[in-house]
């Protein structure tokens, strides 16, 4: 069997050629983990997380904590998924594929949690380990079903947020973790310093439900001195369904590419308006932000 190899100008890529049969060779690009649950619907959850992963450039992992039965009109169920094995889900990848970056999403309940909590340390995720740790605290989905145990909250503000490198909770989250009303400007700047107190290194305050802002949505970044507003356009559509989830995944995915965490969270903002700006009517609810603004439309080229 011949084989030979021909290197492009790309960076440790090769084309393989073997019996007349053409193998492309790419490089590893970043790894990211989502933590969370899955949507049946696509809209949120995994299935968004994992649409940004790639959209941006990066190979997605998961663990699922949850699976819920959900579409655009709202969740009818949830099956939560052993805290065990969602350890085991997060520790085996890390240990074998290596991790870059990891975000948690819906996790449903205290014990899964601790779980992740000791996976995390073990495996260098969060805290003063090698790998950052995105955590959006879902509680609620954006019907107002609820995705979170009440006695999950302590768990969060006690082992999630002091592991954290960044939390980007809402501003419904915000009043249930911190215990502030955000209702303007002002109680979103107490908002970020109350969250940041409870450990976290960066927070991000997003303003997307802030009804104050009828022209912009502001989200507030905070790293415990400085203060920093990111303001997008606010657009005029029900379909944001996963939009938390898939920014929150964005600044992952650029903390997994060396982004410094400012220039993440300003990553993420750009790919949070154009997914807002694209998203689409699905079903009879609510559709989801899109990803697809990012591609090629490949599919209406000729074949090869």
């Amino acid at each position: 069997m011949n084989v030979r190899e021909t290197y492009h100008s790309a960076p440790r890529r090769a084309v393989v050629y073997i019996s007349g049969m053409q193998q492309s060779t790419g490089a590893t690009p970043p790894r990211v983990m989502t933590i969370a649950g899955t949507d049946s619907g696509g809209g949120a959850g995994v299935a968004a997380d994992l649409r940004t992963f790639a959209a941006c450039g990066v190979h997605g992992c998961v663990a699922v904590t949850a699976v819920t039965v959900q579409n655009s009109v709202g969740v009818t169920g949830v099956h939560t998924v052993p805290p065990e094995v969602v350890a085991a889900q997060i520790e085996t990848v890390a240990g074998d594929i290596g991790l870059d970056a990891a975000k948690t999403g819906m996790l449903a309940t205290t014990e899964i949690i601790e779980a992740i909590a000791a996976a995390c340390d073990r495996t260098g995720i969060g805290a003063a380990g090698r790998t950052p740790l995105v955590v959006d605290p879902v509680a609620a989905s954006m019907h107002g079903d609820p995705l979170l145990a009440a006695s999950a909250l302590d768990a969060y503000r006690t082992l999630l947020f002091p592991r954290a490198t960044v939390v980007t909770p809402n501003l419904d989250e915000v009043r249930l973790l911190a215990g502030v009303d955000v209702h303007d400007r002002a109680a979103q700047y107490a908002a970020a310093k109350a969250l940041h107190a409870l450990g976290p290194r960066y927070v991000l305050v997003k303003g997307g439900h802030l009804r104050e802002d009828t022209d912009a949505c502001v989200d507030l970044f905070f790293d415990g001195d400085t203060f920093t507003e990111l303001p997008g356009p606010r657009f005029a559509t029900g379909n944001t369904h996963g939009g938390g989830d898939s920014m929150a995944a964005a600044l992952a995915s650029g903390l997994a590419r060396g982004l410094a965490v400012p220039a993440a969270v300003a990553f993420a903002k750009r790919y949070i308006v154009e997914a807002v700006r694209s998203a689409y009517p699905l079903g009879a609810g609510h559709g989801p932000v899109s990803s697809l603004w990012t591609g090629r439309p490949w599919w209406d080229e000729p074949p090869l």
